[in-house]
């Protein structure tokens, strides 16, 4: 097999350059963009300030395989918590496939993603579930935290005591912003059925916060898990009682696994009924 040439450093500079160049005209646009069909169908206010494939008009290919999870994990009148909703791709897909009769909770730390999303909530169809928006980081406590926005793109933003991911190349700011856990929203929005994750390194802190969430409630959980968040995330689900698969794969071909990867399908092992193991009662003579 020929060895592919290595791109000339000048090319690779220029390519850096317009890349750096078409990320800040990227900064503050905002964009409609429309769901696929098959979800509904509702117009979206997006930015490629957030992730620049938001440029592309066919959302469907921004994430195809969210989208594909959507459909596979939202049942009709299911309550969705989206926890790193960023424009809200999968809380408004979760809101029409949940239908009326659902809920969606949708946290978003980045107070100016979360105004684009309360915009679009603000506009969604009657036969849709209502998106109720929280602008607020999920950690492990309850408090105030440094909250860093990324150089590159608000999608890679993140809690200031996690690493981030390398995508976020630098910091262009460093906000405070207040955190709760999940199980301080088991006070204040119906629980949840189904959870998506994606905070950008610190979902072991944000499942720290859920014990109680995990041991009564016990929702389906998907979340994106950093390689030096994995073992001690699978610790927890193992505690928890939690079967763990990798969300890529098609659900036929999901196999449980033994430590979590980057996309991550969590699934609650059924809990014993009060009365297992007791001797069923006798008939009277």
């Amino acid at each position: 097999m020929v060895k592919s040439a290595k791109p000339a450093p000048a090319a690779h500079a220029a390519k850096a350059a317009a890349r750096a160049l078409l990320e800040r005209l990227s900064r503050g646009r905002v964009l409609k963009r429309r769901l696929p069909p098959d979800l509904g169908g509702h117009t979206l206010l997006v930015s490629p300030d957030a992730a620049m494939k938001l440029w592309r008009r066919d959302l469907r290919q921004v994430d195809p395989l969210l989208l594909r999870l959507a459909r596979e994990l939202v049942r009709p009148g299911a309550t969705v918590w989206d926890v790193g909703a960023n424009v809200g791709l999968f809380a408004a897909a979760a809101a029409f496939l949940a239908g009326p009769a659902g809920r969606v909770v949708a946290v978003e730390a980045d107070g100016w993603l979360a105004g684009l999303l309360r915009r679009s909530a603000g506009t969604a169809p009657a036969d849709h579930a209502p998106i109720d928006v929280l602008s607020a980081a999920v950690a492990a406590a309850v408090g105030v935290a440094d909250f860093v926005l990324a150089s590159r793109g608000r999608a890679a933003n993140h809690l200031a005591g996690v690493p981030g991911s390398t995508q976020a190349g630098g910091a262009r700011g460093v906000q405070k912003v207040v955190t709760v856990t999940l199980d301080w929203l088991l006070g204040w929005f119906p629980a949840p059925d189904l959870i998506k994750i994606d905070v950008e390194g610190a979902e072991l802190e944000c499942l720290r916060g859920a014990g109680g969430l995990l041991g009564r409630e016990r929702p389906v959980i998907l979340c994106e898990i950093a390689d030096d968040n994995a073992a001690a995330v699978g610790r927890l689900f193992a505690a928890a009682d939690y079967q763990i698969y990798d969300a890529a794969q098609p659900p036929a071909e999901r196999r449980p696994l033994a430590a979590p990867v980057w996309n991550t399908l969590a699934v609650p092992a059924p809990l014993p009924r009060p009365d297992a193991g007791r001797a069923a009662p006798r008939d009277s003579p």
